[in-house]
């Protein structure tokens, strides 16, 4: 896998590119809580943050040379992947986030593609969804009676969020998502994790985002930083707290909900991670403050 990003257009002399056009990911590990089957579970979390040009009518990656300018454009992908174990078997979950980069002030990191997969002992389960024209359509598959096979369609407003979306919108990668004190109502779509583990379907709601006045200083794995602070508090759901650092690159140090979900940073670094595929590449697990699932022999 390498990445190409330079195909499609995007600002000239921009500060976000300086950082994020080096051909690297950012890959954050995590210690992380989640609450499942009335528990609170221990787990590893990975927040991966990586640039790469996106075909617009495949909706996928676009390799050099096979698409024309007109169908590719820069996004900023987010892999998010939780691992935790519930008694004898454990939770593999990934949810995949494509947004668009360049700046729109009405709508800033317009998501374009979310989709998600879950394994377990019992089974697996799949999800999609596509936002074109002002909707969201998709697919789902799951291994539960009565959730097999579905087609889904959800209206997508132009100010709407996608719970996916806010690793990416609190850490204000091209301007601060919303000014220091300030709150902000939006229109706020559930994860598709949240709806295949409470099993409730995907339904617009509301949910109002707050920032600190103020930044404060917070004890992290990084040392001690200048954190902004962001509330995200859904009407009829839960509250979600996030903890990001100030300076650049504006880290999420931390994540706390009123669900009992909670995870702290154990380690980040910038790799062409997948070039470590190899016998000993999981070395590099150390900078994320993980280690391998098997050691190597």
């Amino acid at each position: 896998m390498a990445l190409t990003v330079g195909q499609a257009p995007r600002a000239s002399g921009d500060e976000f590119w300086g950082h994020w056009g080096d051909g690297k990911a950012e890959l954050d590990g995590y210690a992380l809580t989640q609450p499942r089957y009335g528990a609170l579970r221990e787990g590893t979390a990975v927040l991966i943050f990586v640039t790469e040009d996106f075909s617009d009518s495949l909706r996928v990656k676009a390799d050099p040379g096979k698409h024309p300018k007109s169908d590719v454009y820069p996004v900023l992908k987010l892999n998010f992947v939780r691992d935790f174990q519930t008694g004898i078997y454990d939770y593999n979950l990934l949810t995949s986030t494509f947004a668009r980069t360049e700046f729109q002030p009405a709508a800033p990191w317009p998501v374009v593609k979310t989709s998600f997969s879950a394994q377990e002992w019992c089974g697996h389960a799949y999800q999609q969804l596509l936002a074109r024209a002002g909707a969201l359509a998709g697919i789902a598959h799951s291994y539960f009676d009565g959730e097999a096979d579905r087609e889904l369609a959800l209206p997508y407003p132009t100010t709407g969020v996608l719970e996916e979306a806010l690793p990416i919108l609190v850490r204000g990668l091209r301007g601060a998502w919303i000014g220091a004190g300030e709150s902000r109502t939006i229109p706020f779509l559930p994860s598709a994790m949240r709806a295949r583990l409470e099993h409730k379907p995907q339904v617009w709601g509301e949910a109002t985002v707050q920032r600190a006045a103020q930044a404060s200083t917070v004890a992290s794995v990084l040392g001690k930083l200048s954190a902004d602070t962001y509330t995200v508090e859904e009407r009829g759901g839960p509250t979600t707290t996030w903890t990001i650092e100030a300076g650049a690159p504006h880290r999420i140090l931390a994540w706390k909900s009123s669900t009992g979900e909670a995870a702290r940073l154990l380690g980040s670094a910038r790799l062409a991670y997948w070039d470590l595929h190899d016998p000993g590449g999981e070395a590099a697990l150390k900078q994320l403050g993980l280690r391998p699932a098997v050691p190597p022999r």
